[in-house]
């Protein structure tokens, strides 16, 4: 059996930009695509009748091919705002591969990593500049931006991780992180 054999490569991660050099793919994600993912909907769909579609984050990454043994790896960089209370977000997911783990290193910025187990055990923890943060396998991740700057992380997981969506799309996290008289705080939902 043939397997393809990489060339070995490097980039530069600009930490003071909180940026990757160079990247393979380049993805935008606007509150549209983002309609079953936060929490309040009335101020969502508002925003959007309003002609109000920002981009919430975007992710640049260097994806390999698909293959145990490979790494992807890229940098997020989520905007600061708002929708209501709630503070703008990544989807979040499980990865496909249940058992897969991912590691992120927070650049610029400062944000919270939720972190939920399909029992809802949930685990928030801060994510800044130096920060390294273990996402373990069977634990579904999402980031949140609590600044008022940017936030963006380096991560990297194993690139037939793979990414489910729809878990979290259907059932959501168990809590959400909102801003509360200047600061951000958890919030259980109730019924979950």
């Amino acid at each position: 059996m043939n397997k393809k054999i990489m060339e070995p490569y490097s980039t530069i991660l600009e930490f003071a930009k909180g940026s990757i050099k160079t990247f393979k793919k380049k993805v935008e994600v606007k509150l549209s695509d983002l309609g079953d993912f936060f929490f309040y909907k009335d101020a969502l769909n508002l925003m959007l009748s309003e002609g109000k579609n920002p981009v919430i984050y975007q992710y640049y990454e260097h994806s390999q091919d698909e293959v145990y043994g490979n790494l992807n790896f890229g940098v997020t960089v989520i905007n600061p705002g708002k929708i209501g209370k709630e503070y703008y977000l990544t989807r979040g997911h499980y990865h496909a591969k249940e058992d897969a783990a991912e590691v992120y290193v927070g650049l610029k910025g400062e944000g919270i990593m939720l972190m939920q187990k399909k029992d809802g055990q949930i685990v928030h923890l801060l994510i800044k500049r130096g920060t390294v943060v273990y996402v373990p396998p069977f634990w579904a991740h999402r980031t949140v931006n609590t600044g008022k700057e940017k936030l963006s992380f380096f991560y990297v997981y194993p690139s037939d991780a793979g990414h489910d969506y729809d878990v979290i799309k259907r059932g959501g996290f168990a809590e959400l992180i909102i801003e509360e008289k200047g600061k951000p705080r958890s919030l259980t939902i109730p019924n979950f």
